[in-house]
């Protein structure tokens, strides 16, 4: 994998010709663009295949009964995204329901993502939760569920990459948001990392939003994470 394609930029927006715009722009320096909830609530299936004709992740967290989960993986089948998240925490059902519904587009399958824990969570708001534990241990505990139960690969954050490495081998297909070149703000993410760092431990993929869309130039921005990635 070249360092460029691993780059995912975050397209957080409401507005479609900007989205657009963050695109063309970023093309050349990376390899996915995500749309998210913001971006899909507002311009929904007609916003998506406004941006045909670029690689597409949509991060849409399902997170629901199975049949439920697996109605909205085929509802999303015609817009070809090459990725779909789902919550870990959904449970082993549910994640196989999304599998088995990804499955009935044959080659031109998503790739099913089982979020694991929030970023933006730490071990105080897990707490908050009923969660006991660190978030390492509960990322683990949901990756092991999501992986049994058929999913391609896993959200994470970055401090846990190289622990999920560790147990899980090489095969799960790990995106991972929370990446803030150094220097940057962190914003309202608590578990960050550098580009290099996370590839480093084992990240197939590198999550960045802000830090390019935000940026005077995103074109630049995203070639200097990308070269920052190899």
């Amino acid at each position: 994998m070249t360092a460029a394609s691993r780059v995912i930029v975050a397209l957080d927006t409401t507005d479609l010709g900007r989205a657009a715009s963050w695109a063309d722009a970023t093309a050349p320096h990376v390899g996915l663009f995500k749309l998210g909830l913001e971006f899909f609530l507002a311009h929904g299936a007609a916003g998506v295949r406004a941006m045909a004709g670029r690689p597409i992740f949509l991060d849409l967290k399902l997170h629901d009964i199975p049949n439920t989960v697996a109605g909205g993986v085929r509802a999303v089948l015609p817009l070809a995204p090459r990725m779909l998240t789902v919550h870990a925490a959904g449970g082993a059902a549910m994640i196989a329901a999304a599998r088995d519904a990804a499955n009935e587009a044959g080659s031109a399958r998503p790739m099913i993502l089982a979020v694991t824990v929030l970023t933006s969570l730490d071990q105080a708001s897990l707490a908050a939760t009923g969660v006991s534990g660190s978030p390492s241990d509960q990322v683990l505990r949901l990756a092991r569920l999501a992986r049994e139960a058929g999913a391609d690969g896993l959200v994470c954050s970055p401090l846990e990459v190289a622990m999920l490495r560790a147990t899980l081998g090489p095969e799960p297909i790990l995106v991972v948001p929370g990446i803030r070149p150094a220097g940057s703000a962190a914003g309202d993410q608590a578990r960050i990392m550098t580009p290099a760092d996370a590839v480093a431990a084992g990240a197939d993929w590198i999550v960045v939003g802000r830090p390019i869309t935000g940026a005077p130039h995103p074109a630049e921005a995203a070639a200097e994470i990308a070269a920052s990635a190899r």
